[in-house]
């Protein structure tokens, strides 16, 4: 069966990050791909101009109308704005149970743009957490979820991988992409298992949207997957996908991965 897939996310129409770049993923790695929109952008490679938020109520009537009709069996939670989207989100969830629940901390864009109005973190923080199989943050978004200084280095890593755990996700899947080392390296922390994952860096300014290809490629792949062979799967695709991103040539500011690299 095919593994349906949906994103609960902003809009970015340059089609680098947001649900075009979750739906991507999920085209990429064989999921059907479905959305619902919580936010609409005027941003580019070069940046974000305008932000407006959807409303709940119309958050909620997207969202019922799938799922009254369609068995969804993943959900990737991106862009959520304020304390009311959230809190909207985390209602119609917990209401209506989906199997697998992936949590893109989203906060700020590429640009610094930020994407989250201070007062969601902590509802995020109190509402979503519990909810959720996985989280993906990385360094700054895991500080402001904590509300503690960034890591500097690994073991800082996964004390907060730890304590981001004890208010009540799953796993943590800590991205290090920040740290100022050669190699990007990832932790996996569970109640059980902590694994090290990393890559080498990449020489290119084109990463637009890899936060929200990876947590995308995860919802994608969890449900067939156990949740080790899902990550690295995921990051195996990113890979590629930020390797080749210099191929597009897409703009003129930080550019898109390249998502169906395979293919094209």
């Amino acid at each position: 069966m095919t593994t349906i897939a949906l994103t609960i996310a902003g809009s970015d129409p340059s089609g680098g990050a947001g649900i075009q770049a979750d739906l991507k993923t999920f085209s990429a790695l064989g999921a059907y791909g479905m959305s619902v929109i919580t936010a609409l952008t005027a941003q580019s490679t070069q940046g974000v101009d305008a932000v407006l938020a959807i409303s709940p109520e119309f958050i909620e009537a997207q969202f019922n109308t799938l799922y009254q009709d369609i068995q969804i069996d993943s959900v990737k939670m991106g862009m959520l704005m304020n304390k009311e989207i959230v809190a909207t989100v985390h209602h119609l969830l917990k209401t209506n149970p989906i199997p697998t629940i992936v949590l893109d901390t989203v906060m700020v864009a590429k640009g610094g743009h930020p994407l989250l109005k201070s007062d969601a973190v902590t509802a995020i923080r109190e509402l979503l957490l519990p909810l959720a199989t996985i989280i993906t943050p990385n360094l700054p978004e895991a500080a402001a979820l904590l509300d503690c200084d960034e890591a500097k280095t690994e073991d800082e890593m996964q004390k907060q991988g730890h304590e981001l755990l004890k208010l009540g996700c799953k796993a943590v899947l800590m991205k290090g992409g920040h740290l100022p080392s050669k190699e990007s390296p990832d932790y996996l922390i569970t109640h059980n298992n902590i694994i090290r994952m990393t890559f080498p860096r990449i020489q290119t300014k084109n990463t637009h949207g890899t936060g929200c290809t990876l947590s995308a490629a995860i919802a994608a792949l969890l449900p067939k997957n156990n949740l080790e062979e899902a990550i690295a799967q995921a990051k195996n695709y990113l890979q590629g996908a930020i390797s080749h991103a210099d191929d597009l040539n897409i703009g003129k500011g930080i550019g898109p991965t390249h998502h169906f690299y395979r293919w094209w």
